[in-house]
């Protein structure tokens, strides 16, 4: 497993629930874990408003992002229908327990996804 990078134990990750892996570039990487024990890595952005799927409700192979109730695909990162549109998915690997990424899949799957602005607007504005 010498592509692989060990990220938590399974049991770090909450049933039902993700963890985000930071990495130094891009959107981090969520990975979670189903009611079956079953873990996903997914970029940790909905495909529609680039919403945090690791804040999201998840249940059985799907994720609910927190900020529009979009259903994704955990095994592909698909959109449900009617909605459209996929997020990267990250290859996953379980052994004895703990749980691995791909470093390659890390160092450049969604490196260059644009992360999500809040706060104010920075149009320029012009005094009447």
């Amino acid at each position: 497993m010498n592509h692989w990078k060990a990220i938590c134990r399974v049991e770090d990750i909450p049933v039902l629930g993700a963890r985000r892996v930071t990495r130094a570039e891009g959107p981090a990487v969520a990975v979670f874990r189903n009611e079956q024990g079953e873990v996903f890595a997914l970029l940790d952005r909905c495909p529609h408003k680039g919403g945090p799927l690791s804040q999201g409700i998840v249940f059985g192979r799907s994720v609910a992002c927190p900020l529009h109730n979009w259903t994704i695909g955990l095994c592909d990162g698909v959109a449900a229908a009617p909605d459209e549109g996929c997020t990267p998915k990250f290859a996953v690997a379980v052994l004895d327990g703990v749980v691995h990424l791909d470093e390659r899949e890390l160092a450049t799957l969604g490196t260059t996804v644009a992360l999500p602005v809040a706060g104010p607007s920075l149009r320029k504005t012009t005094a009447a």
